[in-house]
């Protein structure tokens, strides 16, 4: 199967309509990694009601608006992640404080200096929790349909406000996949 093939760090797993689990409904989860070990990622459109500058005031200036934490997925929700992406001209590999994760698009260390991060990227965004898969898991749910597997771009990971990232990255698919975008959710109210 292609969609197999496909997943690596910095690809999008789109939820397909079908994917009830209320943890995932209509998400996009950005892969950080995926190996034999497993996958991690981060789910890009859940905003919360959290204020970045009310759990880490330090980083508040450099977060992409919405400047709220996002509900990164069901796992470790105590917990932190950043992703950035670097400002057109930067190698990652070059700034401290940061792990490259494919082209412009790194995982920043919350415990490095804000201002030095700063100046290399053009953003970040922090998540509460992630979204974990064991080595065979995932390919068990992309083969039974549960998501899409498409390539990420780095304006995902900063989607603004008021920007539908389900729509948008399906959207951006070649057909037939972009007619997804247009699935109203609750056939029942079609």
């Amino acid at each position: 199967m292609r969609e197999i093939d496909a997943l690596r760090a910095g690809t999008l797993l789109v939820a397909a309509p079908e994917l009830r689990d209320p943890h995932f409904r209509r998400t996009v989860v950005y892969l950080v990694a995926h190996g034999d070990d497993g996958s991690v990622g981060v789910i890009l459109n859940r905003p919360s009601e959290t204020a970045v500058h009310n759990v880490l005031p330090g980083w508040a200036p450099h977060a992409a608006r919405p400047q709220a934490v996002f509900a990164g997925g069901p796992v470790q929700t105590s917990s932190a992640m950043c992703l950035g992406v670097c400002r057109s001209g930067t190698n990652p590999r070059e700034v401290d404080g940061v792990v490259s994760i494919t082209g412009p698009v790194v995982l920043v260390d919350l415990g490095a200096d804000p201002a030095a991060v700063a100046e290399a990227t053009r953003g970040i965004r922090i998540y509460a929790g992630r979204a974990g898969w064991d080595a065979q898991q995932l390919i068990d749910e992309v083969v039974e349909g549960a998501w899409y597997v498409v390539p990420g771009l780095p304006d995902d990971v900063l989607a603004g406000p008021r920007t539908d990232l389900w729509f948008t990255v399906l959207r951006r698919q070649p057909f037939p996949l972009a007619w997804v975008a247009y699935h109203p959710g609750d056939l029942s109210r079609n």
